[in-house]
């Protein structure tokens, strides 16, 4: 299987890469913004993803039971990885790790139909600092569950990588910004 990561990458460019002064999620100013839920919500970018992030996952040799990640930027990509997985018979779930617990019925941080001792493959849009995807280890974790790795649409190479291999967990993404002409930070180049 070959996903077609120019293509990919061209959508990126047109529907998520925007210039100007922006705030992210990890609360550092930015030139440049990364919106990937314009590119995972769109038909072809959520079927290029799928792809890419599914064969990422296959490179890496045994098929994990789920992928998910911190909803609600996680959901988009888990939704697409499964359902290009189900075309091609491979069995695969999805779950989402909520922010907050819900009041109310189980009142459970990860939703979805794993359980635990399932491996799992911890899915992101953008990553800086790694904080989100952190965090839904640390819940997922807690049910049980076996974090195999992190895979990221787009590395903003802000931190996020060492954060996640500093905790022995292993991060791959589809792109990094210097695939799209833009240096990281000079306290973070490699």
């Amino acid at each position: 299987m070959a996903y077609h990561r120019e293509r990919l990458k061209e959508l990126i460019k047109e529907k998520s890469l925007k210039f100007g002064d922006f705030t992210l999620a990890s609360g550092k100013k930015a030139k440049y913004y990364l919106d990937g839920k314009q590119v995972v919500l769109d038909a072809e970018g959520a079927m290029l993803i799928g792809e890419g992030i599914l064969e990422l996952i296959l490179e890496g040799g045994g098929i994990p039971e789920a992928v998910g990640g911190m909803a609600i930027g996680a959901d988009p990509i888990t939704a697409s990885v499964i359902t290009i997985a189900g075309t091609r018979g491979i069995p695969l779930k999805g779950c989402m790790v909520r922010k907050e617990a819900k009041d109310h019925g189980t009142q459970k941080f990860v939703e979805g139909p794993v359980q635990s001792g399932d491996h799992i493959v911890v899915v992101e849009d953008v990553v800086t600092t790694g904080g989100s995807s952190l965090l839904a280890i640390e819940r997922l974790e807690a049910a049980g569950l076996i974090v195999n790795e992190i895979i990221a649409i787009i590395d903003r190479m802000e931190g996020g990588r060492d954060a996640f291999t500093g905790r022995g967990y292993q991060f791959r993404s589809l792109f990094t910004i210097k695939d799209f002409g833009i240096e990281p930070p000079e306290n973070v180049r490699k």
